[in-house]
């Protein structure tokens, strides 16, 4: 198996199939403020050592002080190993003498004599294409820089503000064994940072575009939640788990089936959320430690609603993950709920709202695939989950949940509103209940201060 680096972040080693491979030439491209070179000093940082230093080459993209001044402000920053396990050398005074690029190739031929570095990373590299004297003498360069890198067992950086364009002309991209891009992309008022594996010489990676954060800790990747279809079965408890509401169970032939996900559909105020407090409440009242991951309430509020019904966010068995879904990259919460459910043990979770998660990603597809992905991973898992969803409309549902969500459900719970003759009621239906039995029947359900109670079928409901 071939021996690997690590990045310096978890998720991008998960993205790069376990670290970049050691020994390669590797184009790191991005628009300006990207991260690029947060990201190379992060891996020069995680790799370098005494023995197999790291050397950074700045060359005519920003002063040589700005850049060091810059990087002290980098939490895994270590001034000790400047010097000894780091070095930073400035490329400007060679690349612009008389000599040009062939003093860069010799002034890099002399660190890699004097130093043996494990590392050398070359920032910008797109720069020095500007001091070729035409494209034949830039390709001579990069041959001959190419060759002296394969040489000698160092991993290397090249760092570059690259178009799309030019990954297709640029000679750098067919001598590099790896691709790293970053990008922006904005979405209504949202932005988000996507890195993408492109090329990595004789290894496998995962494909697509993953979300990441930039901080004083450097860039922190979260591989996009995407569960291949699995053909090897798992076992699940065939004992029924209560929805916390009794007459729901009959409904439901005596409740959920372990590991199902539920989708309760409805419009505003019908009781969605009180139905999920139910199920996770119950839950903690058997002894099953449950999650709720709020896109809606925060802690306080959600604490109002449920002291209304006789429960407690203080009960020990209930954790509570609340985010704002104006600041949410879908991967990266997803992460902290799975860190969530391992660190409580939990066995059921309240997903609420679907509708503010579906507003963190714009691409359809990339969003079905997420749902797919985090149902089959729980499920696999024996945990019961329950999403809830809003519906606009209060009386002739058309759809139940955007980008056929509802399809990918074991269960789906209708909640409605019906007209009486002087007041509203609320309704209750079963749509679907996978590989077992259900009462289709609509009934009326009243919210007390005992939480949801049911009531009779609606006659003649259609």
């Amino acid at each position: 198996m071939e021996e690997r680096g690590t990045s310096g972040d978890e998720g991008l080693d998960l993205v790069l199939g376990g670290g970049l491979p050691i020994n390669g030439i590797n184009l790191i491209m991005g628009l300006p403020g990207s991260g690029k070179t947060l990201l190379c000093q992060q891996l020069m940082f995680a790799r370098a050592t005494e023995e197999r230093p790291a050397i950074y080459l700045a060359t005519v993209s920003e002063p040589f002080e700005k850049l060091l001044r810059y990087a002290q402000t980098l939490s895994f920053f270590d001034g000790h190993a400047i010097g000894r396990s780091v070095f930073y050398e400035d490329l400007g005074a060679a690349v612009a003498g008389e000599d040009g690029l062939a003093a860069v190739t010799e002034r890099i031929t002399a660190l890699i004599k004097e130093r043996r570095p494990g590392i050398i990373a070359i920032d910008s590299f797109k720069a020095l294409a500007a001091f070729a004297d035409d494209a034949r003498a830039f390709r001579r360069f990069l041959h001959e820089l190419a060759a002296l890198l394969t040489a000698f067992p160092a991993t290397s950086f090249w760092i570059g503000e690259y178009s799309e364009e030019e990954t297709r002309t640029a000679p750098e991209f067919a001598v590099a064994d790896g691709i790293i891009s970053l990008a922006t992309e904005r979405a209504s008022e949202r932005t988000l940072r996507l890195i993408q594996v492109t090329k990595l010489r004789g290894s496998d990676f995962r494909s697509g575009r993953h979300t990441y954060r930039l901080s004083e800790d450097g860039i922190t990747v979260f591989p996009r939640l995407s569960d291949p279809v699995r053909e090897e079965g798992y076992r699940l408890s065939e004992e029924r788990i209560t929805s916390g509401i009794a007459p729901l169970d009959l409904m439901l032939a005596q409740g959920y089936a372990p590991g199902s996900s539920t989708l309760v559909a409805g419009p505003s105020g019908v009781g969605k959320t009180l139905m999920g407090l139910h199920f996770i409440f119950s839950g903690a009242a058997n002894g099953e430690p449950g999650v709720i991951a709020s896109l809606q309430e925060n802690p306080s509020q959600l604490e109002r609603i449920a002291r209304g019904f006789g429960w407690s966010l203080g009960n020990e068995r209930v954790a509570v993950m609340h985010r704002s879904p104006n600041d949410v990259y879908i991967d990266e919460w997803v992460y902290e709920l799975l860190d969530l459910i391992e660190s409580t043990g939990a066995t059921r979770v309240m997903i609420d709202s679907l509708s503010d998660l579906q507003s963190t990603t714009p691409d359809r597809v990339r969003f079905r695939e997420f749902i797919y992905s985090l149902t089959q991973r729980l499920s696999r898992s024996g945990i019961s989950s329950i999403f809830t969803s809003e519906i606009p409309d209060l009386f002739h549902i058309g759809r139940l949940a955007e980008y056929g969500i509802s399809h990918l459900s074991d269960n789906v719970v209708l909640l409605q509103y019906l007209r009486a003759e002087s007041r509203l009621l609320r309704t209750v239906t079963i749509l679907k209940s996978r590989a077992s039995a259900h009462d289709p029947e609509v009934r009326t359900f009243d919210i007390t201060s005992e939480g949801v109670v049911l009531g009779d079928p609606v006659a003649g409901a259609h």
